[in-house]
């Protein structure tokens, strides 16, 4: 099976800064791609490009066999692309539940507020059912009621990866997930990223903390000043000196 996202030789030039340089890697279907590198190695600004945030200099960017290259946020959303942010970001005065049935909108041909009212009954009943599974895969089976405002910071990060899956990604981006977590939430972090990949769903993930991204991670890109210094298992990056001395040494030296 082929890979469900292709970068190819992207490029990203901010003026005379070359935060993104001739990138290449793939992720396949139910694969966690983990990328790290040092502050400024250019990990946000490669995710900026996938999502359509920014526009890229050069280079390919294809998901499912298409470019994706140029297309706004949202039409790179409704084809299967979702990205979760270091901040939670929940619809404020609604409950859990609703706030995933939110992330549903790339998938009805009716309005948003028209889901969120019920007035799309035909497609509303069978969401809502999706929406409370998914608030129960999450781990928040016993909040899916309550209003967002009484959520805990770590629970704000699991219904924000509910909502990003209530829009049936094939690929999901997480940009340090597990940044302000305890080390309880980062575990049961790890347990619904680990389920993601099982239903089939490709993961790419960035994250500083090595010792939560190295056991969950297939494989691990390293950046270092935009540009690709390694590709591989996340014990042969461990072992490669260019990774210790960009990155994993001067980590490892603050332990």
């Amino acid at each position: 099976m082929g890979p469900i996202l292709q970068v190819e030789k992207l490029s990203k030039r901010f003026g005379g800064l070359t935060a993104v340089q001739e990138l290449d890697f793939e992720v396949r279907e139910g694969e966690i791609l983990g990328m790290i590198g040092p502050n400024g190695a250019g990990k946000t600004t490669t995710f900026n490009l996938i999502a359509g945030a920014f526009p890229a200099t050069s280079g390919a960017v294809r998901f499912a066999g298409e470019s994706i290259l140029g297309l706004p946020p949202h039409r790179i959303a409704a084809r299967g692309v979702m990205r979760t942010f270091q901040h939670n970001r929940p619809f404020a005065g609604m409950r859990v539940v609703d706030n995933v049935l939110v992330g549903a909108h790339t998938r009805f041909a009716a309005g948003l507020w028209s889901i969120v009212l019920g007035t799309a009954r035909n497609d509303e009943a069978e969401r809502r059912k999706r929406a409370e599974e998914l608030v129960d895969f999450a781990g928040l089976a016993e909040l899916r009621d309550a209003d967002v405002s009484t959520l805990s910071f770590g629970q704000g990060r699991l219904l924000e990866i509910a909502r990003a899956l209530a829009g049936e990604p094939r690929l999901i981006l997480f940009d340090e997930p597990a940044a302000g977590l305890t080390p309880p939430e980062c575990a049961r972090l790890a347990e619904v990223i680990r389920g993601i990949a099982e239903r089939g769903i490709a993961v790419l993930l960035i994250e500083h903390d090595m010792h939560f991204l190295l056991p969950l991670a297939h494989r691990v890109v390293v950046l270092n000043f935009g540009a690709k210094i390694a590709d591989g298992l996340p014990h042969e990056v461990r072992a490669n000196p260019a990774v210790t001395e960009a990155y994993l040494g001067s980590h490892a030296a603050r332990q």
